[in-house]
């Protein structure tokens, strides 16, 4: 028998259609004489109903913080994907999604992204995955300042990960911010 995995209202993520959804309705498919359903399909307002291993739950963990960057696709407004069709994925451009809300974040004006398209979505999942990389740089600095006994090649290392660290956690205006840097 069927257990609801996600439950209204929740986000997911849609792998067929490969964009991130709320689930509108769960609807249960019921055969007479058994107390629980069959299956289970969501409605995820996407023109068709998903079964719970097309879906996959937002990961909320892990990130010291606090974002879930995420990459979606947008539709290409300008070109048809016939004529993008060198492009790794035609039709659509990655943009990459700062807020909780599906709202703010990185695009690519399309004139930059049709010159160089490999390039750009390099850059998208770069981007994405920048909280990741600030928390492991931020880590592996913690750990090698724990360990005196580290070679010089890894204090080296550590070193440059903290002023990098530094360096994005200042705020504007402050010693050791970017924009103070770049204008001594």
């Amino acid at each position: 028998m069927a257990k609801a995995v996600f439950h209204k209202h929740q986000r997911v993520f849609v792998h067929p259609v490969g964009t991130w959804a709320l689930v509108e309705k769960v609807k249960p498919q019921w055969v007479r004489d058994v107390e629980e359903p069959v299956k289970v399909f969501y409605d995820c307002g996407l023109g068709r109903d998903f079964q719970a291993h097309e879906l996959a739950v937002e990961d909320s963990g892990g990130e010291s913080t606090g974002s879930n960057w995420r990459i979606l696709r947008a539709a290409n407004k300008w070109q048809t994907p016939e004529e993008c069709a060198h492009h790794p994925f035609p039709g659509t451009y990655p943009v990459v999604v700062t807020d909780q809300q599906n709202w703010g974040g990185w695009r690519t004006p399309g004139a930059e992204y049709d010159r160089d398209p490999h390039r750009i979505e390099a850059q998208a999942r770069l981007i994405a995955q920048a909280p990741r990389l600030l928390a492991l740089a931020e880590a592996m600095a913690r750990a090698v300042a724990d360990n005196p006994e580290c070679g010089p090649e890894l204090v080296g290392l550590a070193r440059q990960m903290s002023e990098t660290v530094r360096t994005v956690r200042a705020k504007p205006g402050e010693a050791g911010s970017a924009a103070s840097q770049a204008a001594e």
